[in-house]
């Protein structure tokens, strides 16, 4: 994938490795945006987003030495969730009293709360779509990401894009028929590539 240059498990070899300057900005680079678009789910300000970033990559970099990947023993984006959801509760902890007691939602962030489950579930998705757009977005001509922006993402009538952009209105189908299968192929290729 664009700006990805090692597998998801070979990168999480690389970080166990220690002081590897390299793989921690590519660590950085592949889920700050995850972890910054969750804790804007917990109902966050971008500095205290950024806050909770900062908190899970020094995290990281104190557990992952010698952490040695396992997927029997569970996936890394559970350990990752949880490392976040602890971040994001020491943040709500050191609130005082009654703007932690409004603080997502009336509650505390917590490892069973079912509706973090599926917030995380859902950024992750989002996380691999934007992943994907990337490659997309190097990959195909200006026209067609347009046509399929248009067509495809905003659902505007296919004539109407057709005759916004030039183009014919099988050149619109074509355009979204395309990238619909590279983002397919692109996201079933992160997720393998998580293990």
């Amino acid at each position: 994938m664009l700006g990805q240059t090692t597998t998801h498990i070979s990168l999480l070899a690389r970080l166990s490795e220690g002081a590897d300057r390299g793989a921690w900005a590519e660590f950085f680079d592949r889920y700050s945006e995850l972890i910054r678009g969750f804790a804007r789910r917990q109902n966050l300000q971008p500095a205290e987003c950024d806050d909770v970033l900062q908190d899970v990559m020094v995290s990281l970099t104190q557990s992952m030495p010698g952490f040695r990947y396992d997927p029997a023993k569970g996936k890394f984006r559970s350990y990752l969730k949880t490392v976040v959801l602890h971040a994001i509760y020491r943040r709500a902890c050191q609130k005082p009293s009654a703007e932690a007691l409004g603080h997502a939602g009336g509650q505390s962030p917590g490892l069973s709360d079912e509706s973090a489950e599926d917030e995380w579930e859902s950024e992750w998705r989002q996380y691999h779509l934007r992943s994907a757009m990337k490659c997309v977005a190097a990959e195909f001509n200006p026209s067609d990401r347009r046509a399929f922006e248009l067509y495809a993402l905003a659902g505007d009538d296919a004539a109407a894009t057709a005759d916004s952009l030039g183009l014919s209105v099988d050149q619109v189908y074509q355009a979204k028929s395309r990238i619909l299968r590279r983002l397919g192929e692109l996201i079933d290729q992160q997720v393998r590539e998580e293990g």
